[in-house]
């Protein structure tokens, strides 16, 4: 087999692995919607990405660890504006109840 194979095969593999990310950053940034996306999920495949790059690192395949670092760059910035819109909407939440409550406690007062 042709030493060049393997390197084209990972780097076509890489480049649709990454780019599969790509619309999930870009509807998550836009639409600051991240309801539907699971934590927990992005948890596993920021860890995952990490472990796959330091495997790329420790036998020195450079398609590896170029594809994976790129992958955990934007699963990590899913990861971040998932935990950020949570962090908003749960403020926006107490938020909501402590405005609802603040009328009916100037009432008994």
């Amino acid at each position: 087999m042709s030493e060049w194979l393997p390197t084209i095969l990972a780097t076509v593999a890489g480049i649709l692995s990454t780019a599969s990310f790509v619309p999930q950053v870009l509807k998550a940034w836009r639409e600051r919607d991240t309801a539907a996306i699971s934590k927990r999920m992005y948890m596993v495949t920021v860890t995952a990405f990490v472990l796959w790059s330091t495997y790329g690192f420790l036998i020195g395949a450079m398609p590896l660890i170029v594809f994976n670092l790129l992958s955990l760059a934007l699963s990590g910035a899913i990861l971040a504006l998932k935990i950020r819109n949570d962090r908003q909407d749960a403020r926006a939440g107490r938020d909501a109840s402590a405005s609802r409550r603040e009328p009916g406690m100037a009432q008994s007062g």
